[in-house]
This record gives C-alpha cells, sequence and structure tokens, in this order.
C-alpha cells in the first residue's frame, strides 16, 4: 500500500479572516512516470546535494519549455517558478488550495452592489530589484492582461479574469476594481494575475525582455534557468510577506526520464522529486515519505473537430467507448488513477457525473462508426512525451484495433505538439496531459481553460463557432449568477455538452505521486498538482 500524508499543518493555515473566502480545494495535476523498481541515471542537470541547510536540491518530472511572464506562463516548470517568484494580491496555497493574503495588506473590500473591490497593497512591498510594489503596477498587472497590445493574441490568463471591467489606482497603494458583474469568487480568482512592476513590462520588448528575466516581490529570485541546467533561486532580500524563505538557495533539476529522478533522490543528490513512476512507490516508502494525491490531471485526447471524419462527434464518441479505461490505469499506472466520469474529477467539491460516460463498450463504438458511415479509419495519433502518456498511447492504440481502427504512433516533446504538429491541417488526434488545476481548483476556472475563449477551442481542436458560442454562454451566465444551486445547474449543462461532444475530453484522472526525504527536509508535502513547492520548507539533518 501506498501512504497518503497530508500537508503539515503550518501549511494548511492562511490567516484567519481569509479562510472564510476559500473554496473547498481538490485534485489537481501531474504526469506520472512508470519504470522498473531499480534506479537509473542521475538527471544530467543534477547537483551533488552540497548545498547543506541553507539549500534545496529537486528533480521536476518535465524540462523548461517557456519563459516567466505570468500572463501566459502555463508550462509545469514555469508556473511551480512562478509561484516562489512572484505574488498576487490573494494566492492560493499551493497544497491546501486554501486563500491567503500574499500582496494585499488586508482582504479585499466590496462594494454594496458587489460591482467594486479595493485592494490595499501590503506595507513595504518591495520587488526583488528593490523597487516598491504599487498600486499601479497592481493595475497594470491587470490591465495588460484584460486588454493586451495585441488583441488578437491575448494571453492565457484572461478567459480567467473576464468578469473584471477594469482596474486602476485609486492611490498608491489601492487598487480598484470594477466589476462586469457581481462574482462570487473573486478572491480566489484574482490569484491567477501575479503582480510585476510596469516598469519593466510597459511595452512589447520590455515584456519579451523579461519572459526571459523575470523580476517579483515573492520570497525567492530567479537567478537562471534553461533547459539543459534546470533552474537556480536565491532568496529575495526584500520579501516582507507572510511566506519568507528559509534557506538561501534552490536548484531545481529537470528531467522526463522517471528513473533518472529516482536515482537523484536515492543517491542523495536531492531532497525532493515529483512524479514518482507508480512501480517505485513500495520501494521507496520505507525510507522515503511517500505523497498519494488524488488529482484533476488528466490524459485526454483532442480531435481536429473540423476535419472529417472528426468532425463527426460520433466517430470521436467511440474512439472514447472502445478503450478499457481500467485495464488501462492498472496496466499503465499501476492502479494509480480514477476513469473519467465527468469533464472534473471526483474528488472535486463540484463534481457531478456527465451525462454521457465512456464506460467500456466495443459494441456501441462499432455502431457509432457504422451509423458514420466510417470503415477502416487510419490516423495519426500524436502524443506528448510525457512519462505517463507514453504508457497509455500503446495500450490505447491496442484496443482501438478491435473495432476496427488503425493508429501510428507519433510521440514529440509539447513545445513541438503545439508550436507545430497541432496547427497544421494535417493534425487530427492527440493524447496529451493537462492541468488548469494549478491556477485554481473551482468549475468556472476549469472548464474555462480548454473550453473558453480561442486558444483551445478555436485555434487547437476547431470547435466550431455555434459550439464556441454556446459554451461561452453557458459558462458567462453561471459567472453571473448568484444563486449557487442554479449556477451549478449551469455548470451541470456545461459538463454534459463537452462529454457528449468530446473534442477534447479526458479518459483518465491520475493519481499525484511525490517522495521526499523526512530527514533532510521539514514542512514540505507534495501538492496534487505539477510540480514541487517549498513555500516555508527548510532543510534540516
Amino acid at each position: 500500500m501506498s501512504t497518503t500524508i497530508e500537508p503539515k499543518e503550518s501549511r494548511r493555515c492562511p490567516p484567519r479572516r481569509l479562510r472564510s473566502l476559500a473554496v473547498a480545494s481538490t485534485a489537481a495535476t501531474l504526469a506520472l512516470g512508470l519504470v522498473a523498481c531499480s534506479g537509473g541515471p542521475a538527471s544530467t542537470n543534477a547537483v551533488e546535494g552540497s548545498g547543506g541547510k541553507k539549500s534545496i536540491e529537486t528533480t521536476l518530472a518535465f524540462t523548461l519549455s517557456s519563459g516567466f511572464d505570468p500572463g501566459n506562463a502555463s508550462s509545469a516548470v514555469a508556473t511551480a517558478v512562478n509561484q516562489h517568484i512572484f505574488e498576487g494580491l490573494i494566492d492560493l496555497d499551493p497544497v491546501t488550495r486554501e486563500p491567503y493574503r500574499a500582496l494585499a495588506k488586508e482582504d479585499p473590500v466590496a462594494s454594496a452592489d458587489g460591482l467594486t473591490y479595493t485592494v490595499a497593497v501590503r506595507d513595504g512591498a518591495k520587488f526583488s530589484d528593490g523597487t516598491p510594489v504599487t498600486a499601479e503596477d497592481v493595475a497594470w498587472s491587470f490591465t495588460r492582461v484584460l486588454k493586451p497590445a495585441d488583441p488578437k493574441a491575448p494571453p492565457l490568463m484572461q478567459g480567467f479574469v473576464s468578469f473584471i471591467d477594469s482596474v486602476t489606482a485609486k492611490d498608491a497603494t489601492t487598487a480598484e476594481f470594477k466589476l462586469k458583474y457581481p462574482f462570487a469568487l473573486f478572491a480566489e480568482r484574482i490569484a491567477v494575475i501575479k503582480v510585476l512592476p510596469k516598469a519593466k513590462t510597459a511595452d512589447p520588448a520590455a515584456s519579451k525582455a523579461f519572459d526571459t528575466a523575470p523580476i517579483g516581490s515573492g520570497p525567492f529570485k530567479l537567478d537562471s534557468a534553461s533547459k539543459e541546467s534546470g533552474v537556480k533561486l536565491s532568496t529575495n532580500p526584500n520579501y516582507n510577506g507572510p511566506r519568507p524563505a528559509k534557506v538561501e538557495t534552490m536548484t531545481w533539476n529537470t528531467t522526463s526520464e522517471a528513473s533518472a529522478r529516482v536515482s537523484d533522490l536515492q543517491g542523495g543528490r536531492v531532497q525532493a522529486i515529483e512524479s514518482v513512476p507508480y512501480l517505485n512507490v513500495d520501494s521507496l516508502k520505507d525510507k522515503y515519505t511517500v505523497d498519494v494525491k488524488q488529482a484533476f490531471n488528466q490524459v485526454f485526447l483532442m480531435f481536429n473537430s473540423s476535419a472529417a471524419p472528426f468532425s463527426d462527434k460520433r466517430v470521436r464518441q467511440a474512439l472514447h467507448y472502445a478503450i478499457n479505461k481500467d485495464e488501462v490505469i492498472k496496466t499503465a499506472l499501476n492502479g494509480y488513477g480514477t476513469p473519467a466520469t465527468s469533464y472534473l474529477d471526483e474528488g472535486n467539491k463540484d463534481y457531478q457525473k456527465a451525462a454521457t460516460v465512456y464506460d467500456y463498450n466495443l459494441e456501441k463504438a462499432k455502431s457509432l462508426l457504422q451509423e458514420a458511415g466510417v470503415t477502416n479509419l487510419s490516423f495519426q495519433l500524436d502524443t506528448t512525451d510525457n512519462s505517463v502518456v507514453k504508457d497509455v498511447a500503446p495500450l490505447v492504440i491496442e484496443q482501438w484495433k478491435k473495432i476496427g481502427v488503425t493508429a501510428s504512433l507519433n510521440t514529440v516533446p509539447s513545445s513541438a505538439i503545439y508550436g507545430d504538429i497541432v496547427p497544421k491541417d494535417t493534425f487530427r488526434v492527440l493524447m496529451a496531459t493537462g492541468d488548469p488545476s494549478v491556477f485554481g481548483v473551482d468549475t468556472d476556472l476549469l472548464m474555462r481553460w480548454f473550453y473558453y475563449g480561442e486558444t483551445w477551442p478555436g485555434q487547437r481542436y476547431r470547435w466550431s463557432a455555434a459550439d464556441r458560442k454556446a459554451m461561452a454562454e453557458l459558462l458567462d451566465k453561471a459567472a453571473q449568477t448568484s444563486d449557487e444551486a442554479a449556477r451549478k445547474a449551469l455548470w451541470k449543462q456545461a459538463l454534459d455538452k463537452v462529454a457528449d461532444e468530446a473534442p477534447l475530453y479526458p479518459i483518465l484522472h491520475t493519481k499525484v505521486v511525490t517522495a521526499y526525504d523526512p530527514a533532510k527536509l521539514s514542512d514540505f508535502s507534495g501538492a496534487a498538482t505539477t510540480g514541487l513547492y517549498f513555500l516555508g520548507s527548510s532543510r534540516k539533518g
């Protein structure tokens, strides 16, 4: 049996007043590998663990594949780094998912009609370069997302804060938010926007430079980062917030090789690793603490919904019905996952079972293909090089053969998938992992990531304009609904729609497994999201 460790008490208690704003947290993310129980080569950028008590060394499961501008950063490494170097006015604890005041001096204050909020910046807050954090910086950080210089290429975070009409500096330290409509999740949602210096990001050229050399107000600052050498961080000497750094430096090694991560931990080079291979859990738990958490993180299928035959939803549905998810989870994940019965994982507080559930049903799959007039279907299955996807994909391809479908496998890094393969007219089907729960766990946020705006629905899976409009209207109407029951009913309609249409839809939700050395690391817990988080953690031993 694996061992589930609850978050340390010191990690789970945000300031008391903000606890009332919290939305119960649930699972979140990760891509998990499967290797033999023996160790393997160390990660190529691994340190030798000589940092002592003033340093933390770790190995992540992904390599750096994007910049750090928090308006657009969505890669696993960048989002984890940003949690340490940037602050929002309100932040969500990466482990408990509870909100706490970060840059905000006090809780946000709402007007009587719920259309205006004011938030004051923490006294003495400074960026890592020593410049003060002002309300103008706060207003700019939101405005550049809400009203970007290039409206045809909106930042990824824009859809999460579409309820905000404008943000202005009321005075030197107080920001004023004008909302389009009352939004009950205001405090939690503004956590997706990290505050950055206007002086460093005021034009496209400055923003481009900032993307690789970010400056924030968080407890750490970024010293260096690359795909080859990993990430190095050190204490931000100007930080005066609620979660000060307890070590002087951190070195984050990165590798997608599962055996290398295990070797780094067992060899003493690092104190913690993410994405523990499922077959290594039992061999590690005697010496190390192993956290197992159910996650939102999903393995999904995504189709070019504008290209025949995948423009017919019956074909998309057939491929889902033909997958024996229980067998896939048992074989590829060693049981560390759950079949998708909704877009949301079953641990989410707002979980609702979808009207369409893709139980294993070969006869239904064959019947749907026949109804669609599709025979001898053959296509290329593109996949990311994520370790769990690499284990799942071959099993799914074998199962599809039972309904007369042939798929060839093409596995490449995520950057190539979304930068080169998916944009081309020749793209047809993708298997990958995804997890917006690193930004939050409420239904509105999770659904907006994949089903709202243009990036995913329009540019990637090419959903019809009518479907995109219908989904946007559902989510916007739910967001504007003050009655919780009515809002949940609208969310149910949205969940049912994506399950039925399946332009992008999960096969399964994974479990996240993290391992660390309790003799060398204090006040640390694994998160149910991609990445490792060391806010408040320290070395010992």
